[in-house]
């Protein structure tokens, strides 16, 4: 009895465990729409899940972004909506988390029916330029976000249009985003992404889409909303620099009237996962079809891990080293004031790596939007800049930024503030990776510490002319001398790689052999045949080093590795001398006869051999000419030998 209880208990433990091994929770939080209709209005309020507060972060919350069903949106976390008709509608909610550490919660589209509506009411004018891009949050890696595409007509007149956005910047090698979902209210029609339309006013100094794609991507650099007037050269410009697009024409759209269209992009898992980064989407908008006249704006985004509003980043995440001596790279500092109050002083204090010069900071953009303060104290708003020997200090004077958890506040974008700014880089600086982060100060609060910006530089490739001699101590007559190449990342700061292709050409003697062979009768005819044999080689070798080096300093470098040869081509001549003499007790020994025979054969890929070498160099060791030595050590017999050279890297 005890026997059968202790199987079934052991049974009952395996498929317990068996059970516990396969169930894979796949539970997500949600959350839920509420509204209540009263009169002609529609109060909306979300019912999301409980936050999970991040350690040492400030006090979590959610900020919500809605869209009503009618091409109009709203940013407030609570918002009243009046619709100008009755019908029904689907509302879409996306709860953000800021300072939690799970996912943002999914929401389903609610519809909802509208029956008390007022065709009177107008939506408040927002827009102040032709063409706005705005999202909903900061893009995580495989989640989606919602970009909204603003347009707004201009003219005194009925326009018919066109808007394009170009999105996954060229210059990574995977995309960043798909399109999952595009919510048009206005009656635009999805037009050809392959055929770009131009117009018929076309200026003599006109650029197509054929053009030459690197020198358009070579004058990429952001853009803003001002009027331009070559839309070829701005298409050709976008196709180059963008890898996917959409495009979209619309009609009958009235003067002074604004539309929305919503983009659902989606992250992809091959997305650039460098939270330092910057990246970026395009919008271009042709307000008349008759005409050239046209508007483009760049949207840049930080991608993040987290939804923290305190970030810094850069565009300068990979930089290629050959290009940057006169590069101003960006950097942006974002914050967010969660307080209950509003912050009258701000205060960043801003790491500055050793490679950049401090001197050259121009401050490029700000919110709050401030004048920059003068060298005296002023009693207006004002960013000053300070230095350090290590930072840059941006402190916002005499302002007021409405804290999260303020009273009153329905819009946390009016909480939230950056600083944009460029710098130049050194007279002198290295190729090394860099980080640096920001202590945000808010009056006089502790310091909230931002993630690590890094700029990195991209390997580059360097190749090298190199030629010198190889002498072979263990050879007679070595006679060998080489040219070649070498690839190496373009002037590494210490520890690199280096491949090399020698094409040597050595010619060397073998030791001479020598054979004695009695031909006549000992005692009576003292005769004997003797035969030398020597061999002279030609050879034309490649070799293959791969070695590690090290660079010491600006002028001397180290390396060790390994070494490959190959004679691809080898040309042996073989010298027999025969020799016959008698009285060969007689010192010189008399010479009767004598012939000589030589033969040559070739062969071809023959006599690999492998060793290591160690070798240093002096002279610019980063990039330029420099001399070295080296020494080989073969694992093949009499191969060893020291390598003298020159090379030029470039």
């Amino acid at each position: 009895m005890k026997t059968i209880i202790a199987i079934i208990f052991t049974l009952s433990l395996t498929n317990l465990s068996l059970s516990q091994d396969t169930v894979i929770d796949t539970t997500r939080r949600t959350a839920t729409i509420d509204y209540k209709i009263e009169g002609k209005q529609v109060q909306f309020s979300p019912n999301a899940p409980q936050l999970n507060q991040i350690a040492g972060a400030p006090k979590a919350f959610y900020t919500n972004y809605w869209e009503f069903g009618d091409g109009t949106y709203s940013k407030e976390n609570n918002p009243t909506k009046v619709y100008k008709k009755p019908g029904d509608y689907e509302v879409r909610l996306w709860a953000t988390n800021n300072y939690d550490t799970g996912k943002p919660p999914t929401t389903r589209p609610k519809k909802i029916r509208v029956n008390t509506a007022d065709d009177t009411y107008q939506e408040q004018a927002s827009m102040v330029d032709a063409i706005d891009l705005q999202r909903n949050r900061e893009p995580i890696p495989e989640e989606e976000i919602v970009l909204i595409y603003k347009y707004k007509n201009t003219k005194d007149y009925t326009t018919n249009g066109k808007v394009y956005l170009f999105y996954n910047e060229a210059k990574y090698g995977d995309d960043n985003f798909t399109i999952t979902d595009m919510r048009t209210y206005h009656g635009e029609i999805e037009q050809d992404n392959d055929n770009l339309v131009y117009t018929s006013k076309l200026e003599s100094k006109t650029y197509y889409a054929s053009a030459e794609i690197q020198s358009l991507r070579n004058t990429f650099s952001p853009q803003d909303s001002t009027e331009r007037q070559n839309l070829p050269l701005t298409l050709a410009q976008a196709k180059a620099n963008y890898k996917n697009s959409s495009q979209l024409s619309f009609s009958n759209m009235q003067p002074n009237e604004e539309r929305n269209i919503f983009y659902t992009l989606k992250t992809t898992p091959e997305m650039l996962k460098d939270t330092s980064a910057i990246i970026s989407v395009r919008g271009v908008y042709i307000p008349d079809d008759n005409y050239d006249d046209h508007n483009v704006k760049d949207m840049e985004m930080e991608i993040v891990t987290s939804h923290d509003p305190n970030k810094m980043s850069s565009n300068a995440t990979f930089l290629n080293y050959r290009l940057v001596r006169y590069k101003k790279p960006k950097f942006k500092i974002r914050f967010q004031n969660n307080g209950e109050g509003p912050a009258t002083t701000i205060r960043l204090e801003t790491d500055i790596p050793d490679m950049f010069d401090k001197a050259t900071i121009e401050v490029l953009d700000m919110y709050p939007k401030v004048k920059i303060c003068p060298k005296y104290e002023v009693q207006y708003s004002c960013l000053d800049t300070s230095y350090t020997q290590k930072q840059a200090i941006f402190t916002f004077k005499n302002i007021y930024l409405p804290g999260s958890q303020q009273k009153n506040v329905k819009v946390y974008d009016s909480t939230k503030g950056f600083v944009q700014y460029r710098i130049k880089f050194g007279k002198d600086f290295h190729k090394q990776k860099t980080k640096s982060r920001t202590a945000i100060i808010f009056d006089k609060n502790d310091p909230i510490i931002t993630n690590y910006s890094t700029t990195r530089f991209l390997p580059g490739i360097s190749i090298g002319a190199k030629a010198g001699y190889n002498l072979f101590s263990d050879l007679d007559n070595s006679k060998s001398y080489f040219v070649g190449a070498t690839v190496s990342p373009y002037k590494s700061y210490k520890w690199y790689w280096q491949v090399e292709l020698l094409n040597s050409f050595h010619s060397f003697d073998s030791n001479k052999t020598v054979s004695q062979t009695i031909i006549g009768e000992p005692g009576i005819d003292d005769r004997i045949q003797r035969s030398t044999t020597t061999k002279s080689y030609d050879n034309i070798d490649w070799e293959i080093p791969v070695l590690a080096r090290y660079n010491l300093n600006n002028y001397i470098g180290v390396g060790a590795g390994l070494h490959g040869a190959l004679s691809i081509s080898q040309k042996i001549t073989e010298n027999v001398l025969i020799e016959e003499f008698e009285n060969t007790n007689i010192q010189p020994p008399f010479l009767l006869d004598s012939s000589q025979t030589s033969s040559t054969t070739k062969e071809n890929f023959t006599n690999f051999r492998t060793g290591f070498l160690v070798e240093a160099t002096a002279g610019f060791a980063r990039i330029g000419p420099s001399l070295g030595a080296r020494y080989v050590l073969n694992l093949k017999d009499n191969y060893n030998y020291l390598q003298l050279y020159a090379i030029w890297k470039f």
